[in-house]
């Protein structure tokens, strides 16, 4: 019976002995380790029974804190299974091949050797830039002075505040953007000579003019030119310009009050137009003349309205409508050359006649063999009347019964043309030089430079049915018809803006009306093109500059 019992009290402790092991288990201890806590530091804490192994010391309150157990590792992701695409390959294709440990879901298979080779995985899509944000900066438009626009989707950075419309308008112009035209010859002009006499590759009727013609000489051999081929892009040049072409460049400057922060300060023109550019007052900085909407370029590369580039090369010795309006129409005679290898001509345009308030004004480049930039060779009309300007800069013709002026802005072969509340004309005569032939393959001869008109137009009161081939762009309802992303786009319709003579209103989308007074032109259409600023600081509908 003792021995009963004494077995019976073993069994006892022996069970107690496990339900302890099997119990919770015994809390960490862990301590305060920053000894800036000098009542806490080191001092023995317990982690509490509701996580008795994953606590910490908070030295401040002196007390253990629970904190979550760490997570358990990943479970390693099925590696990818590829197989050869290649039907040459018979004893690999289709083939189930496994991805490495190392690139288990970024492989492929080479079917030559049969083994899955890693690759690395794609990029990921780049963040999108938040809208640059511009303000309108000019004091006089209180409406919109200083309220904030947020740029565009289609130019997110290269926008400006358009304070008259009060709408963000994208610069044409970024620049950062190399320009992309030819660098203009640098080279110093050939020594003076007597000029040759003003024989016109096309003139209306008109008296002869006021000062008799100097005898002809006999001109210069060029070299020989190389065999006609479609003209060669445009090169951009690799290594900056030397000291002494950076020192013969035009200095220019703001002259728009309305950008004090500009206002007056000098810069050198770029290289690719050492001579002809004119200061941006919005980014302060030099713009080449040719770089703005609505430009017409040699052998004619026009940028429209909406500074979509396209070309419109005509045909030589015809006449082509550029702008036609009610109260104004302009036609541009083309001179040129035939190409053999081609199935057009090079052209450029040599003259242009302007039809305005039952007033004609026609301005073209005289026919010239060697060039002289010294000697002058524009010839100028009003009503069939020939205009003498003195060869120096600054001097002026007024005509006060229609309000038009005539301004040289150089000694020699540049103009410019006003008609009050009408439009503005800078016309400067240029020649085809010798690097230009031998880039382009022209094949210009000893006879004849092909002197043309660069042109920069501004329109103050088209109205929103304009038409022609630069003017169309200028239209209320315009779609472009130019093909983006071609390295040369052609715009047609030599038919539609064809007119039989410069001074001639006959083309197939003629909109002039003799007798129409400005006020009756007044569509204006002020929400699209109205005031286009092209980020220069200079009010008018666009401009029209050269190559």
């Amino acid at each position: 019976m003792a021995h009963t019992s004494f077995m019976l009290l073993i069994g006892v402790l022996l069970l107690l002995v496990v339900l302890a092991k099997s119990g919770p288990p015994k809390p960490m201890k862990v301590k305060c380790q920053d000894k800036k806590f000098t009542g806490c530091y080191h001092r023995d804490l317990f982690c509490p029974y509701s996580c008795p192994r994953t606590c910490v010391a908070d030295c401040d309150s002196c007390q253990p804190i629970c904190v979550p157990p760490p997570l358990p590792p990943p479970k390693p992701r099925t590696p990818k299974k590829v197989k050869c695409q290649d039907k040459k390959f018979s004893s690999c294709y289709h083939k189930n091949i496994f991805c490495p440990v190392f690139c288990p879901r970024t492989c492929v298979v080479d079917c030559e050797s049969c083994q899955p080779i890693c690759v690395p995985p794609p990029p990921p899509p780049p963040n999108p830039r938040s809208p640059k944000k511009v303000k309108c900066q000019d004091k006089k438009f209180p409406h919109c002075y200083h309220k904030s626009f947020a740029c565009p989707a289609n130019c997110p950075r290269t926008c400006i505040a358009d304070c008259d419309s009060c709408q963000p308008v994208c610069s044409p112009l970024s620049p950062s953007l190399p320009p992309t035209l030819p660098p203009t010859p640098s080279s110093s002009p050939p020594p003076l000579s007597p000029p040759l006499p003003p024989t016109h590759s096309y003139t209306p009727n008109s008296p002869p003019p006021l000062s008799p013609p100097l005898p002809p000489t006999t001109p210069t051999t060029p070299s020989s030119p190389s065999p006609l081929s479609p003209p060669l892009p445009p090169s951009t040049p690799n290594s900056p310009p030397s000291p002494d072409q950076a020192a013969s460049r035009k200095r220019v400057s703001c002259k728009n009050k309305l950008y004090p922060q500009c206002y007056g300060q000098k810069y050198q023109c770029p290289s690719a137009c050492p001579n002809t550019c004119e200061v941006d007052c919005v980014t302060c900085s030099p713009v080449c003349d040719c770089n703005r909407p609505g430009a017409v370029c040699q052998d004619p590369r026009f940028v429209g309205a909406d500074g979509l580039t396209f070309y419109f090369h005509g045909k030589k010795d015809d006449d082509f409508c550029l702008v036609t309006d009610s109260n104004l129409h302009i036609n541009a005679h083309f001179i040129g050359r035939r190409n053999e290898n081609m199935k057009r001509d090079f052209t450029w345009v040599q003259s242009l006649g302007i039809l305005f308030n039952n007033h004609k004004l026609f301005i073209g480049a005289k026919k010239t063999s060697t060039w002289n930039n010294a000697l002058d060779r524009i010839d100028l009309t009003f009503d069939g009347q020939p205009i003498i300007l003195p060869n120096r800069e600054g001097a002026k013709y007024l005509e006060s019964n229609s309000s038009t002026s005539i301004t040289r802005n150089r000694d020699t072969n540049s103009v410019v043309i006003e008609v009050e509340g009408n439009f503005q004309i800078k016309a400067r005569v240029v020649p085809i030089t010798e690097k230009d032939s031998r880039i382009h393959n022209y094949g210009i001869t000893e006879d004849d430079c092909f002197a043309h008109l660069d042109l920069s137009f501004k329109f103050y009161s088209l109205s929103g049915e304009v038409n022609g081939v630069l003017g169309q762009t200028y239209g209320s309802n315009y779609v472009s018809r130019v093909k983006i992303g071609i390295e040369m786009p052609v715009l047609g319709g030599e038919r539609e803006f064809s007119s039989s003579d410069i001074f001639s209103t006959d083309c197939a989308v003629s909109r002039f009306s003799t007798g129409t007074t400005q006020l009756d032109s007044k569509e204006v259409f002020a929400d699209q093109y109205a005031d286009l600023k092209c980020a220069n600081g200079m009010d008018g509908k666009g401009v029209v500059c050269k190559r």
